[in-house]
């Protein structure tokens, strides 16, 4: 089977066109995957849904045929489901990997995993993990280990699955991102019961808030975050979309900070990171965004009833914080 009968169903003209159903999405990327497409059709496929807008029973169907190839590592089970998939062409440091730190040393395991394009040396994602300890492992048993010994781990997309990866990699070819960005950031590998992502374009935030619910995902927080990632903004009020028990809600986080300061100014040298960790430099701008992000992550798993309490026990994880991790 080709994917004529699914590009002819998204492409037939403004009056006859139609969206695909779950069902339908999900066994055009089982075939993607398993190598049984043309690549022309691939292609046609991923830029008539983007150019039609992709919808949460595309997104749904591709992350079932997704997961169908990730047995292996759904028995992880870690608390916390947090996938980083943004380009970094717009961002700093990644102060995001502190707050997932934070809430592993408060006794969540969070399973981290992703890949990013465009990435410049300030905001390399995989650089900066041994500042924060850590752990980079590429298989299930290793992954296992590390989140049973350090609470945390991150996995890359390509060996969670090579066939992913080199789908999500077709951008560099398309020169557009595609639903397979969407996707990825749904996978939620190990089966959490609790997933945190970010976006930058604010109009995915209900897209994902829909796709989890179709998927089953149990509580979730979708925020527009520093350049894709799932990072708080602390002196803006943000909007979090998501999940409470499978049910939709919608709240504002509050402004931490009151000057006017971009996530990604000034730029700064990655080891302002472990300085910072270590208490060896102070730097308060970070401080907050490390503590308002790890909030709205215990928020999401239930750690809190509000995100006034949800801050509170960031900012005490912070003052508790073992500096020696980053050493």
């Amino acid at each position: 089977m080709s994917l004529a009968p699914f590009i002819h169903a998204m492409g037939r003209g403004p009056s006859r066109a139609r969206s695909l159903t779950r069902e339908e999405a999900g066994e055009a990327m089982r075939l993607i995957l398993a190598g049984e497409a043309a690549p022309e059709g691939v292609g046609a496929l991923l830029m008539l849904m983007r150019y039609r807008g992709e919808i949460a029973p595309e997104i749904a169907g591709f992350v079932d045929a997704m997961r169908a190839r990730l047995a292996p590592w759904q028995g992880l089970t870690p608390a916390l489901d947090w996938p980083s998939y943004a380009a970094g062409r717009s961002r700093g440091l990644p102060w995001f990997l502190a707050a997932a730190r934070l809430v592993a040393d408060a006794g969540y395991p969070v399973l981290l995993h992703g890949w990013n394009s465009h990435q410049n040396p300030v905001a390399d994602v995989r650089a900066a993990l041994g500042a924060f300890d850590i752990p980079l492992t590429r298989s299930p048993d290793a992954a296992r280990q590390a989140l049973v010994e350090r609470g945390i781990v991150y996995v890359p997309l390509e060996d969670l699955d090579p066939e992913i990866f080199r789908l999500l990699r077709l951008r560099e070819i398309l020169g557009l991102r595609s639903a397979v960005n969407t996707s990825c950031r749904m996978l939620n590998p190990g089966g959490a019961a609790a997933s945190v992502q970010g976006v930058f374009h604010p109009s995915y935030r209900e897209l994902q808030q829909d796709a989890g619910a179709l998927l089953g995902q149990r509580d979730m927080i979708v925020l527009k975050g520093g350049g894709g990632e799932f990072e708080r903004h602390p002196g803006k009020p943000i909007a979090l979309y998501g999940l409470r028990g499978g049910q939709a809600f919608e709240i504002t986080a509050n402004p931490l900070w009151d000057h006017a300061r971009r996530l990604a100014d000034p730029a700064a040298d990655p080891e302002h990171l472990t300085a910072v960790w270590s208490g060896q430099r102070h730097d308060p701008f970070a401080e907050v965004t490390i503590t308002g992000t790890a909030a709205a992550a215990l928020l999401c798993l239930g750690a809190a009833e509000t995100m006034s309490e949800a801050e509170d026990q960031a900012r005490t994880l912070w003052s508790a914080r073992k500096p020696a991790r980053a050493a």
